[in-house]
C-alpha cells in the first residue's frame, strides 16, 4: 500500500521537470553556480569564468573568474531567488533558470559581460551576450578565454605536469603574482601546475623563492 510521501514522489516525478520550482538560501560558488538550499544549481544557457581564471585588459592580468562570482553574489544578495529546473548535468548538479527579483539572473550576467552565452546548450542569451561585447562590458574590454576552453587547457595541464618524487610545493602564477603553496595549505588542492606558464614544482621552499615564487600566506 502506497503512502502518502509516495503518492507525493510519485506525483512529483510526473510533472513536466521545468515545472518543478526551487527556493531556498542562496551561496554563490562562480559565476554561473549557486547552492540554492540543499541544491546545487547550474544557471542554464550561460557560462562565466571559472574561480582563478586571470582575463587581461589594458595590458594587465586581472581576475575576471573572482570578478565574476562577486557580480553573481550581487545579483542574489538580499532578494529571493527561486529557480525552475531544466536539466541534470553530468555532475549531478541541476540545471536552471533561476531569477532573483523577479530578473532572469542569468541574462543579468551576460548583460554586465560576467558571462558568456553556452551556445552549445541554448541561443536564450546569445543577443545579450552580442550587445554586451558591442558595449565592451566586463570580460568583453579586453581579452578572454572563453571559460570552456580554460577548462579544456587546464584539465591538460594536470596530466601533463606530475610532481617529480619528493617535490610536492606547486609554484602557481594567477592575478596575485607568482605564489607558492605548501601541502596542507588551503589553496594546495586547487592549484594545478602548467609549465607553459612558467608554473613550476619545487622541492623546497629556498628553490621557490629563488625562482622568484613568494609563500601562499595561508
Amino acid at each position: 500500500m502506497l503512502t502518502l510521501r509516495s503518492l507525493l514522489v510519485l506525483a512529483l516525478l510526473a510533472l513536466p521537470m521545468a515545472s518543478l520550482a526551487l527556493e531556498g538560501p542562496v551561496r554563490v560558488i562562480d559565476g554561473d553556480t549557486i547552492d540554492l538550499g540543499p541544491d546545487r544549481i547550474r544557471l542554464f544557457g550561460i557560462d562565466a569564468p571559472e574561480r582563478g581564471q586571470s582575463c587581461r585588459r589594458g595590458g594587465v592580468d586581472w581576475d575576471c573568474g573572482a570578478w565574476s562570482a562577486q557580480v553573481l553574489a550581487d545579483l542574489v544578495r538580499g532578494g529571493k531567488v527561486t529557480c525552475s529546473r531544466q536539466d541534470v548535468d553530468r555532475n549531478g548538479r541541476i540545471v536552471a533558470i533561476c531569477h532573483a527579483g523577479g530578473r532572469d539572473i542569468a541574462a543579468d550576467m551576460v548583460a554586465a559581460g560576467a558571462a558568456v552565452a553556452y551556445r552549445r546548450y541554448s541561443q536564450r542569451y546569445v543577443a545579450g551576450e552580442i550587445q554586451a561585447r558591442a558595449e565592451a562590458v566586463g570580460v568583453w574590454s579586453g581579452q578572454m578565454t572563453r571559460p570552456e576552453d580554460h577548462r579544456h587547457a587546464r584539465n591538460a595541464a594536470r596530466t601533463a605536469a606530475p610532481a617529480p618524487s619528493g617535490c610536492r610545493i606547486k609554484g602557481n602564477i594567477s592575478a596575485s603574482g607568482r605564489i607558492y603553496h605548501r601541502p596542507g595549505q588551503r589553496d594546495y588542492d586547487a592549484t594545478r601546475i602548467s609549465p607553459a606558464k612558467g608554473e613550476a614544482w619545487f622541492c623546497t621552499e629556498a628553490e621557490a623563492r629563488a625562482a622568484g615564487f613568494r609563500p601562499a600566506r595561508r
